[in-house]
């Protein structure tokens, strides 16, 4: 082999060599930290333009879930879901008469670092939620409701209110 083969060879080795190294990652991608203060971070997101009130709560869910979507596009997948998914979290999540955000906490989870990812991307979102309107009962001053994040291998999610049947 002469020496100028050697010499293009080496780097387009190495190239690949670390791809393959950045394949066998171990654990989910690191998360951005979320704000203790009741800050939001900033997001580049585009300002929602305004929805048709639902008339559901089965409506209402996919606009949250959208949203959800819209403010975390590196951090999700479309298309078919994997056979196994190595993550499942249940979500709850509490809608003010505002659409402000009044809380977020895990219903069931198995994996502590998918978690994690679940309430940072509902917390990233920062444009209010769909105000719920006629969906709350008369006494009840939040809107309470479930969303399931569903993992694929490299820690990406679909939500359960968009994905559809598979």
């Amino acid at each position: 082999m002469s020496r100028a083969m050697k010499k293009l060879l080496v780097p387009a080795s190495l190239g690949l060599f670390a791809l393959l190294l950045s394949a066998c990652q171990k654990g989910p991608p690191r998360v951005p930290p979320t704000p203790t203060t009741g800050e939001r971070p900033p997001v580049a997101v585009a300002a929602p333009t305004p929805a048709a009130p639902a008339d559901s709560i089965e409506q209402y869910k996919a606009l949250v879930a959208q949203q959800i979507l819209d403010a975390n596009p590196s951090i999700t997948f479309s298309g078919r879901l994997p056979p196994m998914l190595p993550a499942i979290v249940v979500v709850n999540i509490s809608v003010d008469r505002d659409g402000g955000l009044s809380a977020v906490v895990v219903k069931r989870s198995r994996d502590s670092e998918a978690s994690k990812v679940a309430l940072a991307a509902v917390r990233r979102v920062a444009a209010p939620f769909p105000k719920p309107l006629h969906l709350l009962h008369r006494s009840h001053k939040t809107l309470e409701f479930s969303e399931t994040f569903l993992f694929n291998e490299l820690y990406q999610f679909q939500l359960r209110s968009l994905a559809g049947p598979q």
